[in-house]
Formats: structure tokens, sequence, C-alpha cells
């Protein structure tokens, strides 16, 4: 039987797919995964679960979540083009995010931050996407820059409890952003805002989106300091209004 018609068993399927058999299991509690074919108790997948698996894995490399995911793989389902809806964010070569992703043991992790991690902890920041837990105890961390501000910040003092609930806001707020940010350029420069774009829409969408990246980058960075200064001159005043002595 050739490789097409090849069926696997839950394992198999893992390690072919080089992920974690709960990461499968995950994907498939979240639909990500079309049902597989049963035979007596035994669960056995195809080609192409292997195929959405894989489609999963570089999707998540070029940084996106699971919930966009879902929702590009429920279009495909439909019967629509995946390659087409994510035209334009392939065609932009030059990623946002960082990249970059380093490893780290789970007893070195622990001693980073003093033994206050819980695996509550843990499990929140791999849900925010931050860290991915391996089988063999190996932490994967995303976003190196992220993961050494969460480390100052809780040397500084401050309860990762707090560092991860501020981590969700920034999260939704920035999602709010970066989702204005594309509406804005998608629905003035481009011919028809409304409905879906055509792939042709989609490429100049990219060299729109890749051109004014900068762009993008100052206006947040400039927003964010101005709100810093706003935030900080108002709390400079309430600390002076604490400290002042009372007259008498």
């Amino acid at each position: 039987m050739g490789d097409d018609g090849r069926e696997y068993r839950v394992e198999e399927l893992a390690a072919e797919a080089g992920v974690p058999v709960r990461t499968l299991r995950y994907y498939q509690e979240r639909r990500l995964l079309p049902a597989p074919r049963r035979q007596g108790r035994v669960a056995l997948y195809n080609a192409s679960h292997l195929g959405r698996l894989r489609l999963i894995g570089e999707l998540l490399d070029r940084g996106y979540r699971l919930d966009g995911i879902e929702e590009l793989l429920a279009a495909a389902d439909e019967g629509r083009d995946v390659t087409e809806l994510l035209g334009y964010e392939w065609a932009a070569a030059t990623p946002w995010a960082e990249r970059a992703s380093t490893e780290i043991g789970a007893a070195e992790l622990a001693a980073m931050f003093d033994g206050r991690l819980t695996p509550e902890i843990v499990a929140e920041a791999a849900e925010l996407g931050y860290i991915t837990v391996r089988d063999d105890e190996r932490i994967v961390i995303h976003s190196p820059r992220l993961f050494d501000a969460a480390v100052q910040l809780a040397r500084a003092g401050i309860p990762l409890r707090a560092i991860l609930a501020l981590s969700w806001e920034l999260e939704s707020a920035f999602d709010r952003m970066a989702f204005g940010f594309v509406q804005l350029v998608r629905g003035q420069l481009l011919d028809r805002p409304a409905g879906d774009p055509t792939p042709e829409e989609l490429e100049r969408l990219a060299e729109l989106v890749g051109r004014l990246r900068p762009i993008a980058r100052t206006v947040a960075d400039e927003h964010f300091a101005r709100a810093m200064d706003r935030r900080l001159t108002k709390d400079i005043s309430e600390i002076r209004e604490r400290i002042r002595p009372t007259r008498r």
C-alpha cells in the first residue's frame, strides 16, 4: 500500500507529524482535525490528517494563534482555498514578531523564577502562546525578549499572576490595534473593501502592509510612549499628594 493509502494509529501519526500525542488530541478536541476512522476501539488516521497537522504546524511557525487557524481551516472545509486566504500574509516575507525561539529545562526555568512557578502558571503561559511544554520536560520559549522581560519584572518583585494578567490585557489591546491597522489599509487603499478580497487584491495588500510596516511600528510606539507619559505624570502627582506634609 502506498503512502497515500497508509493509515496511522494516533502514536504513529504524532511521530510522523513531529508533535506530542497530547497536542494531537488537543487539536482533535478543538476540531482542527477531522474525526479518524474507527476500527473497533482503534482510531485510524490517514494522509489527510497528516497534511492537516503539517499545515497547522506551518501556520503556528508563521505566528498564527490557534483561534485564527481554526477559522482558516473551517473556511477550507467549506471549500475555500487556504493558500488564497493566506496569500497576503505569506507574500509579506518579513515577519512582524520575533520568530527566534529557545529551549530550557523545566528545573532551570523554575530556578529562574525562584521556585514561584506553579503548574497553573505554566499552563497559562502556554495558553498565551509564550511557551510550549514538551514531553521530555523541555520548555520551548517562543519569544525570548518577552521571556526576559517577564524574568526582570518577577525579579523586581511583581507576582507572576500579575504579569500574566497584564499579558492577557496587552494581547487583547494589540490585537485590536493590529485589526484596526489592517482594516484601515484594506478599507482605504483597496479598490473593493467590501467582501472577500481576490488573490490580486491580497497580493496588493501584502505589498501595502510591507511598505507601511515601519509607519505602523512608529505609530504604535509613539502612542504607547504618550500614554506612559500621561499615566506616569498622573501617578507622580498622586504620590506627591500622599507624601506632602500636612500643614499646621
